[in-house]
């Protein structure tokens, strides 16, 4: 199911509407496919750049430091890959209606914290507990 809503082109969403009505899915839902399409330019830059890096370099230390930017370009690559796959499932949700509700608890998660984080899946109070009870079993 796609959503069709026309958006003026300063709206935000609101607590004085409907949650997840089809002009808050249609703006999430272009949000979530803006930050992929910028994710994806900034793959292909990264692609460009390590391609470029790819010359032999003399100086033991000027080769240490290039491999070690490198590395931190493909963690970043990888941290990137991830978030895209995680945006794609946002997407998802929102073709299947599932999109910004607690996979925890049922409940609506805020346009606030939706907003600054389309990705999330839990309510603000569900994330904290998740967190403590990671933080509990990792210190076992």
């Amino acid at each position: 199911m796609t959503t069709e809503a026309v958006l003026p082109k300063d709206y935000r969403p609101s607590e004085a509407e409907p949650f997840m009505n089809s002009r808050q899915l249609e703006y999430f839902r272009r949000k979530l496919l803006n930050w992929k399409l910028e994710l994806h330019g900034q793959s292909a830059e990264t692609i460009e750049g390590l391609q470029e890096s790819g010359r032999n370099v003399a100086d033991i230390a000027d080769r240490a430091s290039e491999e070690t930017d490198r590395a931190l370009e493909l963690r970043t690559r990888d941290r990137q890959r991830k978030l895209v796959s995680k945006i794609e499932a946002a997407l998802r949700r929102i073709d299947n209606n599932e999109f910004g509700y607690c996979e925890m608890t049922g409940e609506p998660i805020s346009l606030k914290r939706l907003d600054a984080r389309p990705i999330a899946t839990l309510t603000l109070e569900a994330q904290e507990q998740h967190e403590r009870r990671e933080k509990v079993h990792r210190d076992d």
